[in-house]
């Protein structure tokens, strides 16, 4: 792989000048904070029991490159590539502290030790076994920007924190002459698959530098032998008494570098009581060179002491969090709240080095474009968007927008170095996940929102052919029957079929996911002159209606014939459906809720509906107490999965908003929980903020159930849970300041809106337009005890 130089002394400096002034803004924001922190709202904790491998990383900025957690399990990897790895709230022991978790993506973990060198961290909850520890939660801290933990067989302090590209962690020591910091490189961690290769040096002082190459399963499933580097640079503030290497259980003693899989270093002190030694660790996914100067820059050559990094790194996480501030008098929903707006700006984090390199898809190095002497854009890792259309897309066009922005930069960017863009990609390579894409939403959306400072000609071409081009594409793009979908109009269906399930497995699940891609790309088309375009997907946008069965008001699959399939079970799952079944796809029809509802008949559908979650209501409208991220799969509803994650607000569409606001209330208290085994359902997918977004953009109240797909997008109304909610305005992308929502005799019992008010006047509609909530002022909702349907008395 090509290597990136050091960038020249001169830019550097530059560099280091721009982080500076950052830091110096970073000051000037802290005495304008308000009194009340929001950070202390937030809780890593929680959902941890079951989490996968992005969910735990409390070390790490939003959106940040450098994520350091603790890991008590990441060592065993993960079987199928995707099931909860890493962290886990009921083990009793830590194994190491890496840091860096993505989807598909993990490593360069560093582990304090005292004692006899041990260099495997041994089995999970063993003891005496590796060089794990054990540890007690109440010895445990973990905040947005901050963890520390006490490892307590060797009586070690461990604390973390980071800037965007660099992970801070100080261990403090008793007393000892062989006081060891391990760099345990060489081994599989969470999600990174099994390793290839590793090299790590000792190159003086203590300067630790290296790589690790992994081979993520899907990676090699959606981009045959697509492998994944990690680079590293780690700078300690004192200098060894010894040093090392090791491969897996041999050690080498004073040997400085070492290459191969299973590769690792270890530096040894002689330490006071209390004494601190901190770690520095510079991190890229293009070379070593440029990890090194991601950390000469972010440190200020190293200036910045842990103290000030975790000082500012707390003040960013206010900053970000309060974008949206909530006032209640209920502490357990404020944690809800800003635990899942955490998880929703905390996954899919920085790519790219602080000159603008990054990794591209066919495994070489590209360069961002420079604007203003800095990239134009930063690049981030993504996991697939399957669903986010219904929380993490709402939540950025709303709060952060200029998030949403790199984004959409970031996968066009993938389509011009590939021709294809991949749903999912970890360091530019296609990690689809569920082998579909939906990313045709979600740049649709940006652009509809007045999001509009990326390539939007490019960005639509991208757009247009993720959903009118079925010639060979990659596994990687996902959609592989699109081609049948232009063909028939939906995709006919079959019980056996060829390697990839993707391609053949999930005919109704998405017909109905391209249809509804279809229309928000139509609405792109349509606003920016493209007729021809916009009529060609606007009939595609119909595919819903050629798998509708009328006799059983269900979407039932369709044979190449025409004819439905025989022996059919609508609760059946994996036939037709992918992650769902017939009771909960029915109502996938988002952007035509309104033709859904007069093919069923509008009190059919609502009775319907309404059963579904009174029935799904003692599972917690998912799959119960049972510890599984698949459990709610068999199920009416699912709230643990994101096919189903727009249904509660459907009844707005049927003329029964009273419905809507019922049940979307008892899910924000029920199905979401303040523990680490309660947290999203029991053991459900967060999917990098996925459910956390749900809840932010649902608890305040407002939602579109077609992911503000539609020409002029809007939200539906519904009940908030909060008393006052002052939502800040991005001025480089709307005219207004503040988005404000006020209610008046909220409470568990007065659940129900009475009556809406925009800047004073009354709302005879469900819906305002985002173009209005963007342009500023307050929306005034009047609670009672008393369901209402009506709004125009």
């Amino acid at each position: 792989m090509k290597k990136m130089k050091m960038q020249p002394k001169k830019v550097l400096a530059l560099l280091g000048m721009a982080c500076l002034l950052a830091s110096c803004q970073g000051q000037k924001q802290l005495t304008e904070t308000p009194a009340e922190s929001l950070t202390q709202y937030v809780d890593p904790l929680i959902g941890t029991a079951h989490c996968r491998w992005f969910h735990f990383a409390p070390g790490a900025l939003p959106f940040g490159l450098a994520k350091p957690a603790s890991a008590t399990n990441a060592s065993v990897g993960n079987k199928g590539g995707w099931e909860a790895t890493g962290y886990d709230y009921r083990d009793t022991s830590i194994e190491g502290f890496p840091c860096l978790h993505e989807f598909q993506v993990g490593g360069i973990v560093l582990m304090p030790t005292t004692g006899n060198l041990v260099t495997v961290p041994g089995p999970v909850n063993s003891k005496g076994e590796g060089y794990r520890s054990s540890f007690d939660h109440a010895d445990e801290i973990a905040r947005p920007g901050y963890y520390s933990v006490l490892l307590k067989d060797y009586n070690i302090k461990t604390e973390l924190t980071a800037t965007q590209r660099v992970a801070y962690m100080r261990f403090t020591f008793p007393e000892g002459k062989q006081s060891n910091v391990l760099f345990d490189i060489g081994n599989r961690q969470g999600e990174s698959g099994p390793v290839l290769d590793a090299e790590v040096n000792v190159v003086e002082n203590g300067l630790v530098e290296g790589w690790v190459e992994t081979l993520p399963l899907y990676c090699d499933k959606y981009q045959k032998g697509a492998s994944i580097k990690m680079y590293f640079s780690a700078e300690m503030d004192k200098k060894p008494v010894a040093s090392g290497t090791f491969l897996k259980e041999k050690i080498f003693k004073n040997q400085k570098s070492i290459k191969g899989v299973g590769a690792g270093a270890y530096l040894t002190y002689e330490t006071g009581q209390g004494e601190e030694v901190t770690a520095k660790v510079g991190l890229s996914y293009t070379s070593v060179e440029n990890a090194r100067m991601n950390r000469e820059v972010e440190t200020e050559q190293g200036k910045l002491s842990f103290d000030k990094v975790k000082e500012m790194s707390n003040q960013t996480w206010e900053d970000y969090l309060g974008r949206i501030r909530v006032e209640t008098s209920s502490k357990e929903d404020k944690v809800k709240f800003y635990t899942g707006l955490y998880h929703a700006i905390l996954g899919r984090g920085l790519a790219s080095d602080v000159n603008g390199a990054y990794p591209k898809n066919d495994g070489t190095i590209g360069q961002l474009p420079m604007k203003d002497g800095k990239p134009a854009f930063s690049f981030y890792n993504t996991d697939g968007i399957w669903g986010g259309q219904w929380g993490l897309v709402q939540v950025w066009a709303l709060a952060y927008p200029d998030y949403l922005s790199d984004y959409v930069s970031t996968h066009v960017q993938v389509y011009k170095d590939a021709g294809w863009m991949g749903d999912g990609i970890a360091n530019s390579r296609y990690v689809s996940g569920v082998g579909t894409n939906q990313l045709g939403n979600v740049i649709a959306a940006a652009y509809l929102c007045g999001i509009r400072d990326f390539d939007v000609e490019a960005a639509y071409q991208a757009a247009r052919k993720n959903e009118l081009d079925g010639t060979n594409r990659p596994m990687g793009a996902g959609k592989l029957d699109t081609d049948k979908f232009l063909k028939y109009g939906y995709v006919p269906h079959l019980d056996k079929g060829p390697w990839p399930d993707e391609s053949w497995m999930f005919s109704a699940s998405h017909t109905l996911e391209y249809s509804f891609g279809a229309y928000a790309v139509a609405q792109m088309a349509k606003d920016m002159g493209k007729q021809e375009d916009y009529e060609r997907l606007m009939e595609l946008s119909k595919g819903w209606e050629k798998i509708y069965d009328s006799e059983l008001n269900l979407i039932r699959p369709r044979w190449e014939n025409g004819e439905f399939i025989g022996d059919f079970d609508p609760m059946q799952v994996w036939r037709g459906f992918q992650e769902g079944n017939s009771y909960q796809y029915t109502f996938y029809v988002p952007h035509n809720p309104k033709g859904l509802i007069a093919k069923m008949g509008a009190e059919e559908f609502t009775a319907r509906l309404d059963s579904i979650f009174t029935w799904s209501q003692d599972k917690l409208f998912s799959g119960g107490t049972t510890v599984d991220a698949f459990s709610g799969l068999q199920t009416y509803y699912n709230q643990g999965n994101e096919p189903c994650l727009h249904i509660s607000w459907l009844f707005n569409e049927a003329g029964r908003p009273s419905l809507t606001q019922k049940w979307v209330r008892a899910i924000l208290d029920e199905f979401y929980g303040t523990d680490g085994i309660h947290g999203y359902g029991y053991g459900q997918d967060e999917d990098q903020g996925q459910l956390g977004a749900w809840y932010v953009i649902s608890s305040l109240g407002i939602f579109d159930v077609a992911g503000l797909g539609n020409i002029n997008p809007q939200f539906a109304l519904g009940s908030p849970k909060f008393d006052k909610v002052t939502i800040q305005l991005d001025s480089t992308y709307y005219k207004g300041k503040e988005f404000v929502i006020e209610t008046v005799n909220n409470s568990q019992t007065n659940k129900y809106a009475q009556k809406y008010m925009w800047n004073g006047e009354p709302l005879s509609s469900l819906y305002i337009p985002f173009h209005k909530v963007t342009e500023g002022g307050t929306l005034r909702v009047e609670m009672g005890s008393e369901p209402k349907d009506q709004y125009q008395d």
